[in-house]
């Protein structure tokens, strides 16, 4: 995918600490001694409208870390909600033949807590009480602006940043009842986000960009941002309507037909597999798996 990336804002641990930054061509530039007086992670710098003060600090900086001796961590670490949209491809809606989840005038939608995600380069872990953990690739979007009953035409005015995300789940367990998934999607650990925020500045960063999950190499997962059911400005529109939207919202976007549980047998992620979660101008958000 050969769609150039800007300058990203990364949130990483190193040196004992959390700390959050810029990273370069070089590598890490911490802006923590800079701005953690003022902000204590990328939220806080985003509910300021900080982001793009925050990048162009790094200009011209040395970098301070290299990527291969901090962890990083999931983008937004307290997100006031963090929304996640269904079956928002055609080809993933055709998989529900079934009559169970037929494609509705309005999206599927459910909830995540944040510690259900791990940051890029972290294992997604792997529950005792079952083996059907799967992957979804997904674009996300950070709100970065409040607004309510926001007018479809605005939508791109209140997102601050995109990233990506792994929505991994448990599979038998969003079937425990019959109108909810909500037990499936929110084991500790199962997913990730990021590797980073990157700043939204132009509608061609998301209108019709490809996205694609692989595992161990091989593409299980493969689209284009262009064909969803519900686009990034209905989403912001629609989820707007019934709740405010606050700066730090994170909305993870719907995820291709391709998981482990459409295949013949099905194909649940295992210890030592590593999924990786592309888009063009966004970048790789890359895992491995463990066992609890």
């Amino acid at each position: 995918m050969t769609k150039p990336i800007p300058a990203r804002a990364v949130a990483f641990h190193a040196n004992g600490a959390d700390r959050f930054g810029v990273l370069t061509d070089d590598g890490i530039v911490d802006l923590t001694p800079e701005y953690g007086s003022h902000f204590k992670g990328l939220k806080e710098v985003i509910e300021a409208g900080a982001l793009e003060e925050l990048i162009a600090a790094a200009e011209g900086r040395k970098a301070t870390f290299n990527e291969s001796d901090v962890r990083y961590l999931s983008p937004i670490a307290n997100p006031e909600k963090l929304i996640c949209i269904g079956v928002n491809f055609p080809d993933r809606n055709a998989e529900y033949k079934d009559g169970t989840t037929d494609a509705k005038s309005y999206p599927s939608m459910f909830i995540r807590f944040p510690r259900s995600f791990v940051g890029h380069g972290e294992n997604i872990v792997r529950p005792p009480e079952s083996p059907q953990l799967d992957y979804e690739g997904e674009v996300t979007i950070v709100i970065g602006k409040a607004g309510r009953r926001i007018a479809r035409e605005d939508a791109y005015d209140h997102i601050a940043a995109i990233t990506l995300c792994n929505e991994g789940t448990i599979r038998d367990w969003v079937r425990h009842a019959k109108f909810n998934v909500t037990q499936g999607k929110n084991w500790d650990a199962t997913g990730a986000i990021g590797p980073w925020l990157v700043p939204f500045r132009s509608a061609d960063q998301l209108d019709d960009i490809k996205l694609e999950t692989r595992v161990n190499g091989e593409v299980r997962q493969q689209d284009r941002t262009g064909r969803m059911m519900y686009d990034f400005r209905y989403i912001v529109n629609y989820i707007s309507t019934f709740t405010t939207l606050v700066p730090g919202d994170v909305i993870v976007c719907g995820t291709p037909t391709g998981a482990g549980a459409r295949f013949d047998p099905p194909i649940w992620l295992e210890p030592g597999d590593v999924i990786e979660v592309e888009a063009e101008g966004i970048g790789t958000l890359r895992n491995g798996v463990e066992d609890e």
